[in-house]
């Protein structure tokens, strides 16, 4: 049988070394990438039999890694599980929903992965046809067993006795691996606070002559050092720790104030109160000419949204609708909200813009340049959002801050987040004729493209 292949995607050195220590004792090959973009290089001219997935990762993380794999035809069938100590229900949920046969947590045993591995055919059971089944054997009447029961008992108790020596075996191997780890870290952190802590020895003076016990003395020493100095360090750490989790605090806060400070619209745009309210427009300028005492007086918060005037939020075609500032913008106005113990539902509906697109279902879909006719687009439509399942238009970060507000809020606040009707735009498209181009289509498609925020 070809010996089979596993990928292990993990940022951590140590958790990589100790996954595939258990795998090698499978005899299954092991291939290691560090980063969810080195991944992505490597399947495209390698296809293993397993991956082994980290969620939280520099870059690309294991979720957005995993949809990239199971978007391409040629690695959607590789099985990938996910290697993370993120646990829960939801979290598993949302793994299988993506495409990821399971969670194997980073607290792991060999048994363990001998399941998961038995479960993926990529190791055969333990017991063949050749250990279920027995031949008779014709003894001479002399050496004729007189109990059958104790044959019977011995043969248990040999295979029982085997397989607790291999299950031994096995956790002698995870245990020497996670104590080499550990032990190459401590003895490499010894080394350098010794190497600093120690003073040079002097160039020539002579060796004095120490009672017998001074050994037992400097070794004492050198060992409270060590203990000093470890100590010190960690003091240290939390010292600077603490400053800096209290200057963030202190930051955000300033910020805070800054943008209710520059929130109030100029006085020019008051006559349209009842247009709906854009990230832009909540957050507002200051006049050039205005100076800053008058304006710091006149400042005031933004206005919330209500159901009659939405808070909107673009968002550019192919980016996640809840990513990088959009979600951080939504978590500035729930928390708002919660601090002024604002009381009733907020409610989150994302809508997809129809894009004049050009490629194929196979090498993907790019917006069409500015001067190409409609008329020769290959789709107008969005397929990245018609292809995204429910389970996936709420993701993980957005859930958890869902649940933050409602826990800060007691209940109070009340936050729903669903997709809204593609139908329901509020820039018309324009009609399609033959001088219609992909640029006039797409600015369309762009403001229709957004987020819109309710609250009642």
């Amino acid at each position: 049988m070809a010996a089979k292949r596993a990928l292990i995607v993990d940022d951590s050195k140590s958790a990589r070394l100790f996954l595939a220590r258990i795998l090698e004792k499978y005899e299954i090959g092991v291939d290691n990438a560090e980063s969810a973009e080195a991944a992505i290089q490597y399947l495209a001219s390698h296809i293993p039999d397993v991956i082994f997935m980290d969620h939280l990762m520099p870059g690309m993380d294991g979720f957005q890694a995993v949809q990239a794999i199971k978007n391409n035809p040629r690695t959607a069938t590789i099985p990938i599980m996910m290697f993370t100590s993120e646990q829960g229900e939801l979290y598993l949920g949302q793994a299988r929903a993506l495409g990821a046969v399971g969670v194997l947590p980073k607290q792991i045993k060999p048994t363990d992965v001998s399941k998961v591995l038995y479960q993926l055919h990529l190791v055969p059971e333990r017991r063949g046809d050749g250990q279920s089944t027995f031949q008779t054997v014709n003894l001479p009447a002399e050496e004729q067993p007189l109990a059958p029961q104790a044959a019977d008992a011995s043969g248990l108790r040999t295979l029982a006795e085997t397989t607790l020596r291999e299950q031994f075996a096995e956790l002698r191997r995870a245990l020497v691996a996670g104590i080499d780890t550990q032990t190459d870290r401590i003895i490499a952190e010894v080394r350098s606070l010794l190497s600093e802590a120690l003073p040079p020895p002097p160039p020539s003076a002579p060796e004095p002559v120490s009672p017998p016990h001074t050994p037992v003395q400097w070794g004492w020493i050198v060992a409270g050092a060590a203990v000093a100095m470890t100590l010190g360090s960690v003091a240290l750490w939390w010292r600077n720790m603490s400053t800096l989790n209290t200057v963030t605090v202190e930051l955000a806060q300033l910020r805070r104030a800054l943008t209710e400070r520059q929130a109030t619209p100029p006085t020019a745009r008051e006559p349209m109160a009842h247009a709906p309210v854009s990230v832009g427009a909540a957050a507002g300028t200051l006049p050039t000419g205005e100076p800053s005492a008058q304006a710091a007086g006149a400042a005031q918060k933004p206005p919330l949204p209500t159901e009659a005037k939405p808070m909107i939020v673009p968002v550019p075609y192919g980016a996640e609708a809840f990513g990088g500032p959009r979600l951080e913008a939504i978590r500035q106005l729930l928390y708002r909200l919660t601090k002024e113990s604002v009381a009733g539902v907020v409610e989150i509906k994302t809508f997809a813009g129809r894009f004049c697109l050009v490629g194929n279902a196979m090498d993907g879909f790019s917006l069409a340049p500015d001067e190409t006719p409609v008329a020769k687009c290959d789709i107008l439509g969005n397929p990245a959002e018609d292809a995204l399942p429910a389970a996936q238009r709420t993701p993980l970060a957005l859930a958890n801050l869902i649940g933050d507000v409602r826990n800060s809020s007691r209940g109070r606040l009340d936050v729903q987040a669903s997709a809204g009707d593609a139908a329901a735009t509020i820039a018309p498209y324009p009609q399609v004729t033959n001088d219609l181009t992909a640029g006039e289509w797409n600015r369309a498609g762009s403001a229709n493209n957004r987020i819109e925020i309710r609250w009642h």
